[in-house]
């Protein structure tokens, strides 16, 4: 039987003290956020349904989405054990620099529209986490303010072709001259995907003070006061940026796009040349007879074609097929440091990350977009240590697979 007795007043006053008060209320959001998940929450209470929206959602019936999110999950590691990881290394070659991170940050348009900050701050926090950036087309910061606000950042260029092929080749020369030492062109947009939660919400750039937005609005003062009271909400590179999202990509867009402008491109940009959008082998290996250093298997994080093949489980018979000629990246769907992990083992040399920093962004600002990257590096490191590896570039196909669907 258990012997019971009253506590001495001692002993409860450790137990009684008050957990430290955090001033600032950022802080006290995103200290709360074990995970991009969390993350998620926080910028969905945080933000107006058409913006969270935007962000979170992708095409049609968002299968694509969900099945490489899906994929993600079916990966299983296998753990050696008995092994010092009491230090390890994160560090990787991507496109002739080392990354201090396995991973990139993604390009994203409209990103003032999530946080005020935008661009500049995402950049910023690239820097500091020693990660390249990516600046998308339709970027709401222009080429050179990334460049002046971030100096220190390696940054990477993302390029819709243009129907104007000479505008196309001013903002390569500007991205040149900015310091941009890689250029992404993007060649999954013929045309715009059908946005259905866009759609549904009435999603308009800039955004419409409409009698349904206005009722969002008062539930969201924060967002509205920033929008208002700083700089316009624009397309930093479009001269006219009224209308759908949708509507902008099929106005300035070129669905004619085939490998000779790929050529073209090649010729044109004295640096690294990535193509995103690839799903299938035989178009990376076409791409990469052409010339490109690297191929980025990407299905638009689910926003274009749904039911479009799912990307992680393109990458080993990609890496069989021009890993030995050229660079192999992997992107939508990734939530969890984990899959970072994954996507190495499999046998690509990075992976970018869109939404992650994005649900930060709209948490915290800056903040909440250097909490991401916390995030996902915690469980980088965390993954390799418990299944005893101390080096990304020691990850091997032998450590990780993806389970048999059902």
């Amino acid at each position: 039987m258990v012997q019971r007795r009253m506590p001495r007043p001692a002993e409860l006053l450790p137990l009684l003290r008050p957990a430290p008060f955090v001033r600032d209320a950022t802080e006290r959001r995103l200290r709360r956020a074990a995970s991009i998940a969390d993350l998620r929450g926080i910028a969905r209470r945080r933000t107006p349904r058409a913006v969270f929206d935007y962000t979170d959602g992708a095409a049609d019936g968002e299968l694509s989405l969900n099945r490489a999110r899906d994929a993600w999950s079916r990966v299983e590691f296998t753990p050696t054990v008995l092994r010092d990881v009491s230090a390890v290394d994160l560090g990787r070659d991507m496109l002739g620099a080392r990354s201090a991170l396995p991973f990139a940050f993604a390009p994203t348009g409209f990103t003032r529209m999530m946080g005020t900050e935008g661009e500049p701050a995402v950049a910023s926090v690239a820097a500091d986490a020693g990660i390249p950036y990516t600046l998308s087309t339709m970027g709401t910061t222009t080429i050179e303010e990334v460049a002046e606000a971030a100096p220190a950042a390696r940054r990477w260029f993302q390029l819709y072709l243009w129907r104007d092929r000479a505008f196309a080749k001013d903002l390569v020369q500007r991205a040149a001259a900015a310091g941009y030492d890689t250029l992404m062109l993007t060649v999954d947009t013929p045309v715009g995907g059908n946005r259905r939660r866009d759609v549904h919400n009435g999603l308009t750039i800039p955004p419409a003070l409409t009698l349904r937005t206005f009722v969002d609005g008062a539930l969201h003062p924060h967002w509205w006061f920033d929008l208002l009271t700083t700089s316009p909400l624009t397309f930093a590179t479009l001269e006219r940026t009224e209308g759908t999202v949708a509507d902008l990509i099929n106005r300035v867009f070129d669905p004619a796009l085939t490998m000779d402008d790929v050529e073209w491109l090649r010729g044109a940009w004295p640096g690294k040349l990535m193509i995103k959008g690839i799903q299938n082998v035989a178009d990376a290996r076409r791409v990469v007879d052409a010339g490109v250093d690297a191929v980025l298997l990407s299905n638009h994080g689910g926003r274009q074609l749904d039911r479009a093949p799912v990307p992680v489980e393109l990458v080993e018979p990609t890496v069989q097929e021009v890993g030995d000629v050229a660079e192999v990246y992997v992107d939508t769907g990734i939530m969890h440091g984990a899959d970072v992990v994954a996507a190495i083992a499999l046998g690509a040399r990075g992976a970018l990350v869109g939404r992650a920093y994005l649900y930060g962004l709209m948490a915290g600002g800056r903040a909440g977009v250097a909490k991401a990257v916390d995030i996902l590096t915690g469980e980088i490191t965390r993954t390799m240590q418990l299944i005893g590896v101390t080096s990304v570039d020691d990850l091997r196909r032998e450590h990780a697979r993806l389970r048999p669907i059902g």
